[in-house]
């Protein structure tokens, strides 16, 4: 079994921030995602502080399609420079296999409204 895939990416603080995940097998076909639970968090670099449970809601079961989103109130709160995120698939039978993991990368951005 491989580990989770790497996405780094920025955030604009004050800003919501939202991206579409498509889970594929080895064979390069849609995992099916019927019955199976997505969750993600995000936490400082020293993993003492969870800054925000990610909205997962899986969009197409059958087509393995999961989207992942911060609301603007949730990316106002972070504040440090860095935070790590993770993506977990929870099957049925309580198996749990993480699939994505990286590093967020915090703009302060400029206008505040």
């Amino acid at each position: 079994m491989k580990g989770p895939g790497k996405l780094n990416f920025t955030v604009q603080r004050r800003a919501g921030y939202a991206f579409g995940i498509n889970l594929k097998d080895s064979n390069n076909a849609n995992v099916n995602l019927t019955g199976k639970t997505i969750l993600s968090q995000i936490w400082d670099e020293s993993r003492t502080n969870k800054v925000a449970d990610v909205t997962t809601t899986i969009t197409d079961a059958t087509g393995g399609d999961v989207s992942w989103k911060l609301s603007h109130t949730q990316t106002a709160n972070m504040t440090d420079a860095i935070y790590n995120y993770d993506v977990i698939k929870i099957h049925a039978n309580g198996d749990r296999e993480y699939f994505l993991e990286g590093i967020i990368y915090m703009s302060e951005g400029y206008t505040a409204s």
